[in-house]
């Protein structure tokens, strides 16, 4: 079967970007693929986080994953740190990925803006820790945003030429598995900018977290425009906003949009609004009550990423030991393991 691996920050607060851009997707392919969810902490630290709270954010985006519906039985959930070989790998990747390769990264540019010079050196080499987060599992494809489309482009021009230099055909070449017209929702305060949980309003998303009075008070404030919905997808040219909610509502509904743009057209935001309030709370609160169920027994988040951490080495440490003896380091552990 082919293997999906895929990751999410535990920066807290996932939101309904991540829920139908990400976590639906990946609930849709759990059956079809061997898959792989991690919650990738050594990325989250290639800027300052907390200590008090990045424990509480894992176990957070844990129970984020299984209420959105992916079953830890069927799915290995598990953080990356207890996986120690994807540091080992993310070193070796360090020594074969070019410079050139990276200066090229248009999200390190973005991460970094104007102090660059301050930047970490964890955030400027982290594709290089993500092309071996992918690969450490021999991983055949990978949901992506067209945001991290150019990622995965490293990752298999890493893979390429690892399997180059040394005259095998060890790593596969991941290809991307981009999902769904909704892989983009965007503020409900500015339907030009992608929804994020670093806006400093709360009202500009709606957190998986959110009861149906935060998710109804959040969509009644949403931003829209004076005129009625159109008649079709052309009368949305210059309306973000508007595309924006008609897109949540398509999403939420698995429903084309285009059908969703014919329903609505000619009716007004305040009536529309109406109607997306009461399927994003059918289809949310629910998944929020049984993430504020999983988070308040931690014991239980725990037992989940232990267990995940556990499977996911047992698959990690042979193609360790195979790029070891490939790349002719002495591997002294493999004859110690049992």
């Amino acid at each position: 079967m082919d293997r999906i691996f895929s990751g999410v920050q535990p920066t807290g607060d996932l939101h309904l970007g991540n829920y139908l851009g990400a976590l639906k997707n990946w609930v849709r392919l759990q059956h079809d693929y061997d898959c792989l969810y991690c919650v990738v902490d050594l990325h989250a630290i290639t800027v300052w986080q907390d200590p008090g709270e990045l424990a509480s954010n894992t176990r957070e985006v844990t129970a984020g994953l299984i209420a959105a519906g992916l079953d830890p039985a069927d799915n290995i959930i598990f953080n990356q740190s207890q996986v120690a070989e994807h540091a080992e790998l993310a070193w070796i990747f360090n020594c074969i990925a070019r410079l050139g390769w990276l200066n090229r990264m248009t999200q390190f540019k973005e991460k970094a803006g104007k102090n660059r010079e301050n930047a970490s050196v964890g955030l400027y080499a982290y594709p290089n820790l993500m092309a071996a987060d992918i690969l450490l599992y021999k991983a055949t494809h990978v949901p992506v945003g067209e945001d991290q489309k150019q990622h995965l482009e490293l990752a298999r021009d890493i893979a390429q030429k690892f399997n180059g230099d040394y005259g095998v055909e060890l790593f596969p070449l991941p290809e991307p598995l981009i999902l769904g017209a909704a892989a983009r929702i965007m503020s409900l305060r500015d339907g030009s900018a992608k929804m994020s949980k670093s806006d400093v309003s709360e009202n500009s998303r709606i957190n998986m977290t959110d009861d149906a009075d935060a998710i109804a008070r959040k969509l009644r404030r949403a931003k829209t425009d004076p005129e009625a919905l159109p008649a079709d997808i052309d009368g949305l040219e210059g309306r973000p906003e508007a595309a924006n909610l008609l897109g949540i509502y398509s999403a939420l509904a698995d429903r084309p949009f285009e059908d969703v743009v014919a329903d609505q057209a000619g009716r007004q935001f305040s009536e529309f609004k109406e109607s997306l309030t009461e399927l994003a709370v059918a289809v949310l609160a629910p998944i929020g009550a049984e993430m504020a169920r999983l988070i308040s027994d931690p014991g239980y988040l725990d037992g989940v990423l232990a267990d995940g951490a556990e499977r996911a080495s047992n698959i990690a440490r042979p193609i360790i030991d195979e790029v070891f003896d490939t790349m002719g380091i002495l591997n002294l552990r493999a004859r110690r393991s049992p």
